[in-house]
């Protein structure tokens, strides 16, 4: 179902890039703005960002290669919404996924767990990553080897299995792009910190507000060393100190980008800025040598969820997924059925 769920996002993105008139990427992007928001402000001045934000969407985070056309029309938007609602609710209907304990997607979870989105984003985006300009991120060619190599030979030692599958973290950004569940995030302000609550994995990042120094530079995190500061009405996260132990993106919903590595010159900016009383724009501009030929940039709206409850996500209690994955390789080694 997700194979089939991907190429009907891509192949109705496809079909719109080709048919549309090509519309200004400012203009679009207004789309969200309200002009005649005032931002609301906490007793000390800041602008409030603080409540439950999703951004569970079906717009890839990459355009198929050679597609230009970086917006969709407001009349490509809603066909291609209500061809996705139309698809999923023939598919709830069938008799074989109706939403069963039986009913998985793939070898995961029922149906009913999930919550990846029907709906593009509501700039108009047709991926989320808007620079460069080809809608796809520049990868290394060594490191685009280096993923399929470990996702080839996962079963080999967990080291090459997904760091969200061991429980440990999403990282910084891929704690921010969409997965097939979980995706909301609860924002918190004080004078001194900003505090981001991930859903997924339960990560909880407390950012000083504050222009002390970084940590030195032999302290490695998992999802670095963060400082954040008002520019205007707009928070910038700015984030360095990553090891070199995680991915950019763990959930299937990064494709090209799913296990691509990281290096210890991971260097990420984040902007927060709230343009209505339901979106802040959310972008990172990543930047690491080492990986990528060139600095990239993904953008998206998050949107307010005010009556959304978010659960503990206890990934680690009872986790047998990994020692049985390894446990069912070295089966298929013993048997001949392994690579």
């Amino acid at each position: 179902m997700h194979r089939t769920f991907t190429q009907q996002v891509v192949g109705g993105l496809t079909l719109a890039l080709a048919l549309a008139v090509a519309t200004p990427a400012l203009a679009q992007l207004e789309r969200v703005r309200d002009p005649n928001w005032a931002t609301p402000r906490l007793s000390d001045g800041q602008p409030d960002l603080q409540g439950i934000w999703g951004n569970k969407t079906i717009t890839p985070i990459e355009r198929p290669d050679g597609e230009a056309r970086a917006f969709l029309s407001d009349e490509e938007m809603a066909s291609l919404n209500q061809q996705q609602a139309d698809s999923m609710a023939a598919q709830n209907a069938a008799p074989a996924v109706r939403m069963e304990a039986s009913a998985t997607l793939g070898p995961g979870y029922a149906r009913y767990w999930l919550d990846a989105g029907d709906t593009v984003l509501s700039t108009g985006q047709t991926s989320l990553v808007v620079d460069p300009p080809t809608g796809r991120a520049p990868i290394k060619d060594w490191a685009l080897r280096d993923k399929q190599w470990r996702l080839d030979h996962e079963g080999d030692h967990y080291r090459n299995m997904s760091v969200w599958d061991r429980c440990i973290s999403r990282g910084i950004p891929g704690s921010m792009l969409p997965a097939g569940y979980n995706n909301a995030y609860r924002i918190l302000q004080t004078p001194e910190h900003i505090v981001i609550l991930y859903e997924m994995i339960h990560d909880a990042r407390i950012i000083p507000l504050s222009d002390q120094p970084f940590s030195g530079a032999g302290i490695k995190q998992w999802m670095g060393d963060a400082r954040a500061h008002w520019e205007g009405d707009v928070l910038v996260v700015e984030t360095r100190n990553f090891h070199n132990r995680g991915w950019i993106a763990s959930s299937g919903a990064g494709r090209r980008l799913k296990g691509i590595p990281v290096s210890s010159a991971l260097h990420v900016i984040e902007r927060f800025e709230r343009v209505s009383q339901h979106t802040i724009m959310w972008d990172v501009t990543v930047t690491d040598p080492n990986v990528y030929d060139a600095p990239f940039t993904i953008s998206m709206p998050l949107t307010g969820e005010p009556d959304y409850e978010m659960f503990e996500y206890a990934c680690h209690e009872g986790n047998y997924a990994v020692p049985n994955a390894l446990s069912g390789a070295r089966y298929l080694d013993r048997t001949g059925g392994g690579h």
